[in-house]
């Protein structure tokens, strides 16, 4: 890949209002949860927040955010040590931003982009996560 197809591609990647993102707040929505999105007032402006439940879900890319153990989390062959630094980079913002949350006394989930990958895994990923909001509600 020549250097300006590599920035023709990385400039067409969204930071929201990503297929992932859009696919679990349709469903959520569906079933009748209300939210907002990318709120600025909370560390980070979460993905999806939804202030009834207390909950706010993190929808994480597996490359940039470096999902552990998975095939899409790898550091690209070219300008190896600008990748591995930005990737640390995410990873120790992420956990931050997580804490921050945690800490305001927000339950956060975290999907992963992996895990809506094929329908099976996408329809079983996406009840899990109903149950894990129901779950922090109930507490």
């Amino acid at each position: 890949m020549t250097k300006k197809q590599r920035s023709y591609n990385m400039s067409r990647i969204r930071g929201k209002n990503t297929k992932p993102e859009e696919l679990i707040r349709k469903y959520l929505f569906a079933q009748g949860y209300r939210y907002r999105k990318n709120d600025k007032r909370y560390p980070g402006k979460p993905d999806i927040v939804l202030p009834k439940y207390h909950t706010i879900v993190l929808v994480h890319g597996c490359f940039w955010h470096q999902h552990p153990g998975c095939k899409a989390a790898r550091i690209p062959e070219t300008n190896r040590g600008f990748w591995a630094d930005k990737f640390e980079k995410n990873v120790r913002r992420d956990k931050a931003e997580k804490q921050q949350l945690e800490d305001m006394g927000w339950h956060v989930i975290v999907v992963w982009e992996c895990e809506l990958s094929n329908k099976e895994k996408r329809e079983e990923r996406l009840a899990a996560l109903v149950e894990e909001i129901e779950e922090c509600h109930r507490f």
